[in-house]
């Protein structure tokens, strides 16, 4: 494709992520909510001819890039140094949390795959989860509706959470390591996590992101095993559509992960990589929001949102009570 017809597009998803990440700073609410809706309000830019092609660009490429340089957010000193106990918790806070959204999903009469979407997007890392785990979805008709559904209600709760969770921590007189143990492990968005952790110490908002980082890298073996799980569905229900390959960019965040790991890079290096993440996941956010339509969001009802509001409150539960019960 040439790089003429994607211009148009790409400059108005980047000029939207600018805008974003500018009442972000001024207004103090997440970036990637500020995109998206942003984005939403130009969706009519995506049935222009000049601006399509750099649209659907910008919200796939550019978010397997963003999710790729997500790596270089982590170590595996990070793992290590939390201990076995907490790693444990994590592990099953976030298999629990995916399994408890596909099975919740089916009572309410949604797909299980939007299960499995919000319930990855609340387990590991809110929105950039979302956008990794729909990367890797087969195409559907409901598929970018589902997606902005996710991003939209998993980046509203985690700014909730960011207000409630500190507060509900010192009423249940939890000690420093714990209420980070709690912060990091269920608010969705890492930026929400910082947020909330600094608002009660340095200390408490040191940990709850390491804990936070570590949910971060099991987006790739979760993703790998949601990719597995389809295409032995379309080799058992004898689908003619080729099986997904693995995933580019899924290999590129874990060279990234291990580069970051064992090799002592230069600390303006992995804060330009981690920038470079962050903001082509807002500008491809902005690009699905411009893709969306605003009529099949609003058809949805709410069942969408008391699956994500459930999602919530069983890993939040199930962290609070592994914390009093350890």
């Amino acid at each position: 494709m040439k790089i003429n017809a994607l211009m148009p597009g790409v400059f108005v998803a980047v000029i939207t992520g600018l805008a974003a990440l500018f009442l972000s700073e001024h207004y103090g609410a997440p970036a990637m909510l500020f995109a998206l809706l942003l984005g939403i309000a130009l969706s009519f830019l995506h049935n222009e001819t000049k601006c399509q092609a750099g649209i659907e660009f910008a919200a796939t490429h550019l978010l397997r890039v963003g999710v790729a340089l997500l790596g270089f957010r982590i170590a595996f000193d990070d793992l290590i140094s939390l201990g076995w106990s907490t790693a444990i918790l994590l592990v099953v806070a976030i298999a629990s949390t995916i399994i408890f959204g596909i099975f919740i999903s089916r009572l309410l009469g949604l797909s299980q795959r939007f299960g499995a979407l919000t319930g990855g997007s609340v387990a590991i890392c809110g929105a950039s989860a979302a956008m990794a785990i729909s990367a890797i979805m087969p195409d559907s008709k409901d598929k970018e509706r589902d997606t902005l559904l996710t991003i939209i209600g998993v980046t509203s709760l985690s700014t909730l959470a960011m207000i409630l969770y500190p507060i509900l921590a010192s009423e249940l007189s939890l000690t420093e390591q714990q209420t980070s143990i709690f912060l990091g492990g269920t608010i969705h968005d890492v930026a929400q996590v910082v947020g909330a952790g600094y608002s009660v110490s340095e200390q408490t908002g040191d940990l709850s992101t390491l804990v936070k980082l570590v949910r971060v890298s099991f987006l790739m073996p979760v993703v790998l095993l949601m990719l597995l799980v389809i295409n032995a569905k379309f080799r058992q229900g004898g689908s003619s559509r080729k099986a997904a390959n693995f995933p580019l960019f899924l290999i590129a965040f874990v060279i990234f992960m291990v580069l970051n790991s064992l090799v002592d890079l230069p600390v303006k290096a992995t804060s330009i990589a981690i920038d470079i993440s962050s903001f082509a996941l807002v500008i491809s956010i902005a690009a699905i929001g411009m893709k969306s339509n605003l009529s099949k969001l609003v058809s949805v009802g709410v069942k969408p949102i008391l699956l994500m509001v459930a999602e919530t409150i069983w890993i939040a539960g199930l962290i609070l009570l592994a914390l009093k019960w350890l």
